[in-house]
């Protein structure tokens, strides 16, 4: 009888351990260190989407991006990095495209309700949140947020000049979520009613620039700081920037 039992016992054990094995297996995997803006941009799509995945946290301060292991995943040693079985994307923007056309198309501006049309809108203002909105506020949160933490000099010149970017880029997107008085998302869809990729993808450096002391410049553009606040009051966002600390994690000591 005790033969049997330790028998069934093993097995049992064994089944469970092959349960929880394929379980993560089927889960998606997250590599990075969450107080990052590239990362926080993927996670919200998780969120949004629905998405079981694991979060497999890497080590800045101890260089884990820059293993073997990671690099064999990403060859320029950077993050995030998601796998999804066999396959493995790098870059935020792949990955995130990669996320929504197979669990939330709507939010590329597909599926139903979605066109061609709309996808493109979606594409070009991603575009222009990488190469203008970026631009403009990363250095105004690196020199203002970061740089206090690494032993480098916040460059006042600097600031003010990307401020005086940003400004000229918030007013591109006052105006286009003022166009006909009713966009309430940059690319428009659903009647301007519906949020997109495009919009999500502001959030995690907007979360750090309105903890600098030039948060307060938002308030100059009534639709662009509502449009915000409706990201904020978002599920997926609340619980991503819940863990991005705007000290990146230097001050609190919770930086990976």
């Amino acid at each position: 009888m005790e033969k049997t039992c330790q028998a069934y016992m093993e097995q049992t054990l064994c089944w469970t351990s092959s349960l929880l094995i394929d379980r993560f297996q089927s889960l998606l995997h997250v590599y990075g260190w969450l107080v990052s803006p590239w990362m926080a941009k993927v996670l919200v799509c998780l969120e949004e989407a629905g998405v079981e995945y694991e979060v497999v946290p890497l080590s800045l301060t101890n260089g884990d991006h820059r293993r073997p292991e990671h690099l064999a995943r990403n060859p320029f040693g950077q993050i995030p990095v998601l796998e999804d079985g066999d396959l493995t994307l790098y870059q935020s923007h792949a990955i995130a495209r990669y996320v929504l056309g197979k669990h939330k198309p709507e939010l590329l501006g597909l599926g139903e309700g979605g066109s061609v049309e709309e996808s493109a809108m979606v594409d070009m203002w991603v575009e222009v949140e990488t190469h203008q909105y970026e631009a403009a506020v990363k250095p105004i949160v690196w020199h203002c947020l970061v740089h206090q933490h690494v032993g480098l000099d916040s460059d006042q010149g600097v600031v003010d000049e990307s401020l005086e970017k940003l400004r000229a880029v918030l007013e591109v997107y006052e105006a286009r979520l003022s166009s006909a008085g009713r966009y309430s998302y940059l690319a428009g869809g659903g009647g301007g009613d519906r949020v997109s990729l495009a919009d999500l993808s502001h959030v995690p450096l907007m979360h750090y620039f309105t903890a600098t002391e030039y948060g307060g410049v938002l308030g100059e553009y009534p639709r662009v700081k509502a449009w915000w606040e409706a990201l904020l009051a978002r599920p997926s966002v609340k619980k991503v920037i819940a863990v991005m600390p705007t000290d990146f994690g230097f001050g609190s000591g919770s930086l990976l």
